[in-house]
């Protein structure tokens, strides 16, 4: 047998465990890539649901604040038409 095809022979093996070693490194890689930015992407939600979540409590309590003058002016009403009874 000759040095080069003794060479070759052992080097096939080698350089395709290595190439599957490197295949499964690049596969794991673009997986945590994949994981972080979908990892982003839910942190963003999480953020723009907490913006509309403080939004929607600012509403409500202006709501309320309007609902309780509302009920204030309608026992003033009552008040005085009872009074012209």
């Amino acid at each position: 047998m000759s040095p080069s095809l003794y060479l070759i022979s052992l080097c096939i093996p080698f350089g395709t465990i290595l190439l599957v070693f490197g295949m499964r490194y690049f596969s794991a890689v673009q997986q945590a890539k994949a994981r972080l930015a979908n990892d982003d992407a839910y942190r963003r939600i999480a953020e723009s649901a907490a913006a509309a979540q403080s939004e929607t409590a600012a509403a409500l309590s202006s709501i309320e604040a309007t609902l309780a003058d509302v009920r204030s002016r309608l026992a003033a009403v009552e008040k005085i038409l009872k009074e012209v009874e």
